[in-house]
């Protein structure tokens, strides 16, 4: 279960990693815009905020990664940020986006459970 507690990890920070950089470098562009349902206009006028949000999201993913590199000790590290995830992916399905909660929420909650029943 430890195995596929940390594949899941490692999937999350992947993605959070994208985000990333669909929010700080790709907003304006065509992807970005596609991905989050944009017009040009309102991109242009909120990417200083998508910047934001990306800058927060790598830090998401710097914790797990972090919580990863320290094996069986980073328990508590993966914990912390899989908790992080979790309370965002909730926070952004209910205020933002009910897609946020199978595309963040979700995945998070699978590793909270996988990594309690290791």
């Amino acid at each position: 279960m430890s195995i596929a507690a940390n594949i899941v990890i490692a999937l999350i920070a992947l993605l959070h990693l994208w985000f990333l950089v669909l929010e700080m470098f790709l907003w304006t562009k065509p992807a970005g815009r596609r991905a989050f349902g944009l017009t040009a206009e309102f991109a242009e006028q909120s990417k200083a905020l998508a910047a934001n949000q990306g800058l927060y999201n790598g830090f998401l993913a710097a914790g797990l990664v972090w919580g990863l590199s320290l094996g069986s000790v980073g328990f508590s590290v993966k914990l912390f940020f899989l908790g992080c995830v979790l309370v965002a992916g909730i926070f952004g399905g209910l205020t933002a986006s009910r897609k946020i909660l199978w595309i963040q929420a979700l995945p998070a909650a699978i590793g909270l459970v996988l990594m309690l029943l290791a």
